[in-house]
């Protein structure tokens, strides 16, 4: 008999295993209904996120605070979170008709009401990938929060380290600090983190607002208080999910709003039986492409296209891009701002009712049954499947039914990369859903050769549609790199949106069983590369030419253009 082999886990099965852990236990968690971060409800997902130690987290399992993730993770939830001991996650449920304030956080659209001094809610229309986004940010915050204790908190009769004793003070002042005042509390913060700082000044303004230039003492503050609060016996921290919530996820109901707004919206323009082109990307990139160059050119004399492209994606040039709007809604554009709580807005285009010599496509052949054109903001993770399946579903009017002439379906959206730069361009040849067998090859009607010699690499072959941005680790994403996978890079919705078309035109046929898909992506971050994750910051510029030579495909394809 063969004697058993001494057999080794590598890094990249236990982050495997340490992803799928996540996923069972906040599954599990959320079908409880309530649990405690720090308590033993709490223990298997912060043992498996500190097993994973997702890149964007940082030195999440060292003793110093991990600085980069805090910001990330802080931009992501609404202010004041810090200071709740209560988290309700909550469905759509009537608030925004309260006198409560929505808080949205900067870089996450959620509404979120922060109901008394102890209790946040927040919002959840965006299905399960939003609730996972927010617990791992929750565990990290709470993870460092009790680095945080640890360092204050001297023996357990609750004696406390005088930089501790000095940062309350600077709290309880409630003045606005002098730069003298501010560099003391950030040499005390400093011995709390266990960071220099010069690490704390490069970072410090980046958490500030314009009405809390300091915020970053009072996050601090407030995720040590409420921690060493608890570690004396005082009330643990609780996250819980509304039964409301719990009796409505996954039974599309945001989705299936949304879609029906849009079929209703085309019925009443007389479009929903023409030729249905659907485009996930932003609310700018194909309406600027059509019409903007042109309208734009004598303003931007002997400019190129791209150039005119990043004017318009500068912060402060609003009133340009409100002409460009202006034009487009006169010239057959319809806008229709989101009212189902999915947080994804549409623009449809008719092009029966737009003047092709005046735009940058001047040569489109349409034949006869004039295209119509309907685009949809990004989706989150799961939210892709919800809201791709309801759409193709036929229109139903009383008895009637309508199937949808859907000829394509086109996503264009920022992912991480694994092999090459910020900027870059993916093609997918397939996607993989990560911690499932699941994978959904097709055929991309993009090409690396149609994208290539434009100055911008492109890269072709499988990506992997991972559980949440922020639980990627380089072991893994090395694994799916180097392996037979061949993987070229990661992103959340590709195998939802997949899912939805195959469904729709293979089995159910409700649409065009031949739709054309087209799938391509620019490098939002590197992941594999050190200084190059999501909290190295944003892309600014460098994102603007490969999304505008990404949607300026997409649209020749469309309009027949050779």
């Amino acid at each position: 008999m063969q004697g058993i082999k001494n057999i080794t886990r590598s890094r990249a099965q236990e982050s495997s295993a340490a992803v799928e852990r996540l996923y069972i236990t906040m599954r599990h968690l959320f079908n409880r209904g309530f649990y405690k971060p720090m308590g033993i409800s709490g223990d298997t997902l912060r043992e498996a996120l500190l097993s994973l130690r997702p890149e964007i987290y940082g030195s999440i399992a060292e003793e110093k605070a991990e600085l980069s993730g805090l910001l990330y993770v802080i931009e992501r939830l609404p202010v004041g979170i810090e200071q709740c001991r209560f988290i309700n996650l909550t469905s759509d449920e009537g608030y925004s008709k309260s006198h409560f304030k929505a808080i949205v956080p900067p870089k996450r659209k959620r509404n979120c009401y922060r109901i008394d001094d102890e209790q946040m809610n927040v919002e959840i229309t965006r299905g399960r990938s939003d609730i996972y986004d927010i617990l791992t940010h929750l565990t990290f915050i709470f993870i460092e929060s009790h680095k945080i204790k640890d360092r204050v908190l001297i023996d357990d009769n609750g004696e406390i380290a005088r930089d501790w004793v000095k940062l309350e003070q600077v709290i309880a002042s409630e003045e606005k600090l002098t730069l003298i005042e501010r560099e003391q509390a950030i040499s005390h913060v400093s011995n709390v983190l266990g960071r220099t700082f010069a690490e704390i000044t490069d970072i410090y303004d980046a958490f500030g607002t314009p009405t809390a230039p300091d915020r970053f003492l009072h996050v601090i503050y407030w995720l040590g208080k409420l921690a060493i609060e608890e570690a004396l016996g005082g009330i643990k921290r609780t996250i819980t999910f509304s039964p409301i919530l719990r009796e409505r996820l996954g039974h599309h109901i945001h989705g299936e709003i949304w879609a029906d707004n849009i079929k209703a919206v085309l019925k009443q323009n007389g479009l929903l039986e023409r030729p249905i082109h659907i485009i996930s990307a932003n609310m700018h990139s194909v309406m600027n492409s059509i019409f903007a160059p042109n309208m734009l050119k004598s303003k931007f004399k002997d400019k190129t296209d791209f150039f005119i492209f990043e004017e318009l994606s500068k912060s402060g040039n609003n009133a340009i891009r409100d002409k460009v709007e202006e034009f487009a809604l006169k010239n057959g554009m319809i806008y229709m701002p989101d009212t189902s709580g999915t947080n994804i807005d549409v623009q449809i285009f008719d092009t029966a009712q737009v003047d092709f010599s005046k735009t940058a496509f001047p040569t489109a052949q349409l034949g006869e049954d004039k295209p119509v054109i309907v685009v949809m903001d990004y989706a989150f993770g799961e939210q892709a499947y919800e809201t791709i399946d309801e759409l193709l579903k036929p229109f139903k009017e009383g008895a009637n039914r309508t199937l949808l002439n859907v000829e394509s379906v086109s996503i264009m959206g920022k992912a991480g990369i694994l092999e090459g730069n910020k900027g870059d361009i993916m093609i997918p040849s397939a996607h993989i859903n990560e911690g499932t067998g699941d994978n959904y090859p097709f055929e991309n009607e993009l090409t690396q050769e149609l994208l290539s010699g434009q100055g911008i690499p492109v890269y072709s072959g499988p990506m992997v549609t991972v559980l949440g941005t922020s639980l990627q680790n380089r072991d893994l994403l090395k694994f799916f790199n180097e392996s037979t996978w061949g993987v070229i890079g990661l992103e959340m919705e590709g195998a939802y949106y997949q899912k939805a078309i195959q469904s729709a035109s293979k089995i159910r046929k409700s649409i065009n069983p031949n739709v054309k898909v087209r799938y391509a992506y620019y490098a939002s971050d590197n992941p594999l590369e050190t200084g190059s994750t999501l909290a190295s910051g944003g892309l600014g510029t460098t994102g603007v030419k490969p999304t505008y030579l990404i949607t300026i495909k997409i649209l020749e394809q469309i309009f027949n253009i050779q």
